[in-house]
């Protein structure tokens, strides 16, 4: 029970990282849209390939700083602080939509997968993303840090960021023809996310005192 709670946490963690149209997820639908949803996938796998490298380095740092309280203690601070202003921008200055980025004109399925190892790997957010959310998760006792448990993790981020792609690729024209592709709508749920980690945070922050 306690693996498939690890692996659900994990799963909804990354899947809610990759909701926010980005390289990757813009990425993998321009290519499914350009070079059909094979292609696509493909380049997915590869983006997932590195999504494990960065989920194992993320729980090794989250093990570290659990270890030395004293450290995460001056850390929350720091992410509340960083969280906050990332919201104030996301809610109240972000207002302009994004225009879209011209994609390299890249045609094999073996290009596309080293294309999502190189762009995911360019993508260092996903390493003190998952360390932030790993710490929180082993604050409230919800994981260990066990081999199985990191296992499960693991297994539940690269899920979670496939199936996020994969909506992405398969339902992109669909997506794209509703109010959520604004960039101001995204902005907003972006903002949103951050804020509620934010509260998060301060809960943790208030506790210890």
């Amino acid at each position: 029970m306690e693996i498939t709670i690890t692996f659900g946490l994990a799963f909804i963690i990354a899947l809610v990282g990759v909701i926010p149209p980005g390289l990757l997820n813009m990425t993998a639908a321009k290519i499914s849209i350009k070079d059909g949803h094979t292609r696509g996938l493909v380049f997915s796998i590869g983006v997932c390939v590195i999504v494990i490298a960065q989920t194992l380095i993320a729980l090794v740092f989250a093990r570290y700083l659990s270890n030395h309280p004293d450290v995460v203690d001056i850390l929350q601070r720091v992410a509340l602080v960083i969280f906050v202003l990332i919201t104030v921008y996301f809610l109240v200055l972000a207002k302009k939509d994004a225009k879209p980025k011209v994609e390299p004109n890249v045609k094999s399925k073996k290009s596309r997968f080293f294309q999502g190892m190189l762009l995911s790997a360019l993508n260092v957010f996903p390493i003190p993303y998952q360390a932030y959310m790993g710490i929180t998760l082993a604050s409230f006792k919800w994981l260990t840090f066990d081999p199985v448990s990191i296992g499960s993790y693991v297994a539940g981020a690269v899920s979670g960021t496939f199936v996020m792609l994969y909506v992405y690729v398969f339902f992109f024209e669909k997506i794209k023809s509703k109010k959520i592709k604004s960039q101001k709508t995204m902005n907003f749920i972006i903002g949103i996310i951050t804020g509620i980690i934010s509260i998060v945070t301060l809960i943790n922050i208030i506790k210890e005192l």
